[in-house]
């Protein structure tokens, strides 16, 4: 579903501040993977995100979906075929909008717009229903401008509308790092509960390794622009956070060096 080939990416060359960030990745994902990504300070995930999702043009390498490659295609046409949540529960909503009006945008992601009604009964009772599965009350709050919305419901929110479309791969750039642990824990179990009944192929960057270890059926680490580690089946499910360092260690000859993620 995900296939990445030789990804480079020098942000400011040239000069000063030069940074290579993406040094010859490669990635395969197949369809119905949920893979998460973890990595130290400036490995490369998020930039990895950004090159998929097309926020800018690799300098080498190729990405391909599904068979199509998409390295050189705009992001509003990514869209179609993308799902992602941010780190911010303020991104991917609009909040002076109802969310009924919010989840009527994301339900015609990639359509032709047209001078019919946005939201009709129909679909604000198809809304209920999804809504309803989120356990959080919010189908009975369609009208509620969504800025009215915690950041745990909003991040819940957020991850239904990037679903609501099956998209072909959902992107989680760290979307629980700026939420309680309690909500985190809660929108980690949404999470799993929407990509394994969805089949959603998917990638989630995080900071926790605890959390990169205990979801998804593989977890890769990067390191300087590319991958170091990377397992998956019984492998990972065996995993410790120790035995995660010490595979970095092994791997990088140095050891990890993520604030975040040590504290977490």
């Amino acid at each position: 579903m995900l296939k990445i080939t030789n990804l480079y990416k020098t942000f400011n060359p040239g000069t000063p501040n030069e940074n290579r960030v993406l040094n010859g990745l490669n990635l395969e994902l197949k369809e119905g993977d949920f893979v998460t990504v973890i990595g130290g300070n400036g490995a490369g995930k998020s930039t990895t995100l950004n090159a998929i999702a097309g926020a800018f043009r690799p300098d080498y390498g190729k990405i391909e979906i599904d068979g199509r490659d998409i390295t050189n295609m705009p992001d509003y046409k990514r869209a179609e075929f993308l799902g992602r949540v941010f780190q911010d529960p303020r991104m991917g909503t609009a909040p002076d909008m109802e969310i009924a009006e919010n989840l009527s945008i994301a339900a015609r992601r990639g359509k032709r717009r047209s001078l019919l009604w946005g939201c009709t009964r129909r679909d604000r009772e198809l809304y209920r229903e999804v809504l309803a599965q989120l356990d959080l009350g919010l189908e009975n709050r369609l009208s509620d401008k969504v800025g009215l919305l915690s950041g745990g419901q909003r991040q819940a929110l957020t991850l239904l509308m990037a679903t609501l479309k099956k998209p072909k791969l959902l992107l989680l750039d760290e979307h629980t790092a700026a939420l309680d642990p309690k909500t985190a824990a809660k929108v980690l179990e949404l999470t799993d509960k929407i990509v394994n009944e969805n089949h959603l192929t998917t990638l989630m960057i995080t900071h926790n390794m605890r959390d990169a270890i205990n979801h998804g059926n593989r977890l890769i680490m990067l390191h300087e622009g590319r991958i170091i580690v990377d397992v998956s089946g019984e492998e990972k499910k065996k995993l410790t956070v120790e035995n995660l360092l010490a595979m970095f260690a092994e791997a990088s000859g140095s050891h990890f060096s993520s604030d975040r993620a040590m504290l977490s």
